[in-house]
């Protein structure tokens, strides 16, 4: 065996046992198979370009080369990002840590409970501080938060306002600048109409449903928003405040001056910068907007024996089930940094968190004390981090960066001073020498912090917050490990069994790919500083945005967006702005087949088009006569089609180019959803197809992991007429000659976690990762084989091969009064996280074993569900006390005295032999998900619940 091999790593079957697995399909080889599964017309007729596959130790050398060209200066840029210190118990034991990085999105809770504790402390941690009733398990980032808060602001006017057309919205100016550009994209197409300005100089005309302001201002002047909140009040204008999270533990809380949303970051609670993500934004409302909140929310429930549970809760709001009606596209979260926050606050708790927020704020007060000393006039009146400075921007600038140091210059004449976590007094000293060398005068330097306030006693914060036990308990590293631990115990993650969820795709997280993210070379580095300070990720990024390229048949690639819902509304919109530019800005039909993902209805919508649903044929392919039909009919006015190739059903539809040429002869442009690429890379792709714009999702084919949900990255790729559209920045130069606005707070979007696929791609090259894609195909037909003779696969291609995953129906099992669901949490008893249950149809499970998975963990999950079946024919609808109605049974059961079931202990628990090895027990019974959602409790709760 090659040892210098990755493929050989991350691909799970061995070659002395590809014979067997197809023997079982029955191929002569894995050629034919493939043969067998995609159109002829559609294969790649060439290997893809790329370099030749890098071991994982040369691999290490040149990441590790790459992050040496990356200059770690003194950053106090601010603008929404601040560095922060990691507590080195968290890095190792949460951001290392497999089995919280490789766990999948808490849908089957019982298996769960420990990260969706994690995200009610994160929850609890937001309404706390921010002074809000409810607040959801996390989102994207800053700026599509606060474009989150527009569009709920937006769905809630009151009746008169809907009536009358009430659609303007207020953006202080004092916003910060990506998120101006990000909510002036969204509101393009959603009808809003965006007025910027001074908030001291707005009328408060019933012409406004809502404002937005910024709490500090982007340069760090807090305002007192008392009497501004209390005349929006008057005149029914709604508020939202984007605020920094960290200021909130010195200045009064928003909620307080009743707001109606509350967004930001959490990035300032121990999340590296990585050059623009992931951070995990926090989105917090009022209880009465619940059913409009975006992104998941965690609720306290209970299970089937009464005990404290755990889910996710109201999910019936979510784009899956609402589709176009959906409150948002969003669907990715920022699970695995919001835990991290979370677990920031828990091991610093509120006196540590106070202790944080005095030290940074004095330092700014310090520092500003000092440098008015040296003649320089601070600005702000009030402020918790930043100062602003008259000065000569560019005479500062110089000596600054020849210091390894950044400001930020809005203008020649300002200076900001944005001061963090990490800010020494030795640092505070290195400002004060640059001032110095400009104004040429000699200052002390400081030796000690006085507590200078430089926040108005009307401002200051007077609530307690974090008051929680969990917030009040884990001081010692050693009890906060233990805490963690503790937490990740409850939960099944890819460190227990494989996760064979259809659609998403859980396949190996190498190490090596891991590894970089832990290294300050890459976390350290503000978004905004000057690109040439980042060569590093400037080649990291470019490569692969050009292997990404490649990969799709296209002409370019952008990064920015930061989740595959991201990505399909970025595809949209770029459409829309070339449709645009060549005088059919009019077009805005979008055909959708009836099995797409629910993210795609949602997203169309987003980007301002009317949804036209097309037929499924009989055997689960696009209904081609439809479609033609609905094309021709809306002709004038189509925009695109949105496709999703294999198809969502697990199928390459061998009519593909028939249905993009018949898009193309109607004037629309295809928009390809990448969420099943991992079935095409090295064999077909969008290009070949005859799409014009595709997103991945590099948390699924290109090995991000879900991290329990998100981080997720959903790049762009597009064809030559489409690129000079690409999405742009403020700040930072990106995108195309005619960029559409931006997508995502950072240039680059979640730069950080790019670093993982770059690392996949250059480890597996071009061979590797064709081998990777068909052994993906080879896995889900041997899984189909194996069940053929107990369950029936739903959807098969023309020679009846699967593509990546397959529909296995579970509906003929309502005769023994069985549901999906009940499979579902059976298959926890075997140790196993369900499949993806009841999408896209209903009553089915969709399997997508990938090509990570041994064969011997494929046979270890076949023999779970045959095993399964078994107990189904032994079940009937009259009796519902059954093995499969129980389950998951939990070990408190199994060691009660009492047993008051018709089967024994060993079949609960054990019904295989090979269980034994390594039993999984889940921590709660069957949650009740109505009780839920009727008793609605989203913080974590008093310590007497519990009892």
């Amino acid at each position: 065996m090659r040892t210098d091999s990755f493929a050989l790593r991350h691909i799970g079957p061995r070659e002395s046992e590809l014979k067997e697995m197809l023997n079982t399909i029955g191929v002569d080889s894995l050629e034919q198979l493939i043969y067998e599964t995609i159109p002829d017309d559609i294969r790649l007729k060439s290997p893809l370009n790329l370099p030749v596959a890098l071991s994982e130790n040369q691999y290490a050398e040149h990441i590790g080369k790459l992050a040496a060209k990356n200059k770690i200066f003194k950053t106090y840029i601010g603008l929404g990002y601040h560095q922060a210190i990691l507590p080195a118990v968290i890095q190792r034991n949460v951001l290392e840590n497999p089995g919280w990085y490789t766990a999948y999105t808490p849908y089957q809770a019982e298996i769960a409970q420990g990260r969706l504790e994690a995200l009610l402390n994160f929850q609890t941690m937001v309404s706390d501080l921010t002074g809000m009733e409810i607040a959801n398990a996390s989102l994207l980032d800053e700026s599509t938060a606060a474009a989150e808060a527009m569009a709920l602001l937006h769905a809630v006017r009151n009746r008169k306002q809907k009536k009358d057309n009430v659609n303007k919205f207020f953006i202080s100016e004092e916003t910060l600048p990506q998120t101006i550009s990000l909510l002036s994209t969204r509101a393009d197409f959603l009808g809003i109409d965006l007025v910027i300005g001074n908030h001291q100089e707005f009328e408060f005309s019933s012409e406004f449903f809502g404002v937005l302001l910024q709490y500090p201002g982007k340069y760090g002047q807090v305002h007192n928003y008392t009497a501004f909140v209390s005349q929006c009040k008057e005149a029914e204008i709604k508020i939202a405040v984007a605020a920094d999270i960290l200021s909130l533990v010195k200045l009064q809380a928003p909620g307080e001056l009743g707001v109606d949303v509350v967004v930001g970051t959490t990035q300032r609670f121990g999340i590296p910068l990585g050059y623009g993500g992931p951070h995990a934004a926090y989105f917090a409302t009022k209880e009465e907007y619940k059913r409009n909140l975006p992104g998941r929310i965690i609720g306290v429930t209970k299970d089937l024996d009464g005990n404290h549970a755990l889910r996710m809760a109201l999910q019936t709001r979510e784009q899956h089930i609402k589709r176009d009606k959906a409150t948002s596209n969003i669907c990715t979260a920022q699970v695995l940094l919001a835990v991290m926050a979370g677990m920031y606050a828990v091991y610093h708790g509120p006196e540590g968190i106070k202790y944080i927020a005095d030290t940074v704020h004095y330092s700014a007060t310090n520092l500003a004390a000092q440098l008015a000393r040296l003649g320089f006039e601070q600005l702000n009146t009030s402020y918790f981090d930043t100062i602003r400075l008259k000065a000569d921007a560019a005479a500062v600038k110089a000596i600054a960066e020849k210091n390894e140091i950044n400001f930020y210059y809005p203008d020649s004449e300002t200076v900001t001073i944005s001061i963090n976590e990490t800010t020494t007094l030795e640092d505070l000293n290195a400002i004060i020498a640059v001032f110095s060398e400009v104004a040429n005068k000699e200052c002390d330097s400081l030796t000690e912090l006085l507590k200078n306030e430089a926040i108005p006693t009307e401002l200051s914060r007077k609530k307690e917050f974090l008051t929680h036990e969990v917030f009040n308990s884990y001081r010692s590293e050693t009890e906060l490990m233990r805490y963690i631990k503790k937490l990740e115990r409850k939960d099944l993650s890819l460190t227990h069994s494989m996760i064979s969820l259809g659609s998403c795709t859980m396949k190996l997280n190498a190490a090596s790919e891991m590894l970089p993210l832990s290294n300050p070379q890459w976390g350290n580095i503000h978004p905004f500083v000057p690109v040439e300070q980042a060569e590093g990720y400037q080649i990291v990024l470019n490569r692969l945005e050009d292997q990404l390229t490649e990969i799709t048949g296209f002409s370019a690639t952008s990064l920015q967006p930061n989740s595959g819902a991201q990505g399909e509304y970025a595809g949209l919109m770029v459409i829309r702005a070339y449709q645009k530019s060549i005088g059919e800005g009019h077009r805005n039909i979008c055909l959708i087949p009836s099995s797409a993902h629910g993210t795609n209805p949602a997203s169309a919508v987003l980007a301002g088009m009317k949804v036209v649903v097309t037929k499924a044929s009989e055997n689960g392919n696009i209904d081609v006569d439809d479609l033609r039909e609905k094309a021709i009919k809306h002709k004038d006015n189509l925009a695109a089609l949105m496709v999703t190739y294999p198809s969502t059903h697990g199928v390459f539809e061998s009519a593909i180019k028939e249905i993009t040429q018949i898009i193309h002869n109607n004037g629309g442009q295809v928009y390809m959803d990448g969420a099943n690429m991992n079935a095409q890379v090295g064999l077909t792709n969008p290009g070949a197809i005859g799409a014009d714009v595709c997103h991945l999702n590099l948390h699924k084919t290109f090995a991000i992991p879900h991290g329990g949900g998100g981080p997720g990255v959903g790049p762009i790729c597009v064809a030559k007429q489409l690129a000079p559209f690409l999405p742009g920045n403020p700040v930072i130069k990106t995108g195309g000659e005619s960029a559409i606005g931006a997508i995502s707070s950072a240039p680059w979007g979640s730069a950080l976690v790019c670093l993982i696929s770059y690392g996949y791609i250059k480890m597996l090259g071009s061979k590797g990762l064709q081998k990777a894609t068909e052994h993906a195909i080879l896995n889900a037909n041997y899984v189909k084989e194996r069940l053929s003779e107990h369950y029936k696969t739903l959807y098969s291609g023309e020679r009846g091969r699967a593509a990546h995953e397959m529909i296995v129906d579970c509906r003929p099992f309502k005769a023994n009064g069985i549901e999906v669901s009940d499979i579902a949490k059976r298959l926890i008893d075997y140790g196993f996280h369900a499949p993806t249950v009841s999408f896209p149809v209903a009553g089915t499970v969709m399997i997508e074993p990938t090509e990570s998975e041994s064969k011997a963990e494929l046979d270890r999950f076949c023999d779970a569900l045959i095993s399964i079946r078994k107990e189904i024919s032994e079940t009937s609808a009259e009796e519902d006390n059954n093995v499969l109605k129980n389950a998951p049974h939990t070990l408190q059961m199994l060691t009660s005295d009492e047993w008051s079931f018709p089967y024994s202990r060993e079949k609960a628990a054990y019904p295989l032999d090979y269980i034994a090895e390594n039993k999984f027990w889940p921590s709660v019974r069957r949650v009740d998900e109505a009780f839920g959602d009727r008793n609605l409790m989203c913080t974590c709760p008093p310590t007497e619940e519990y009892a």
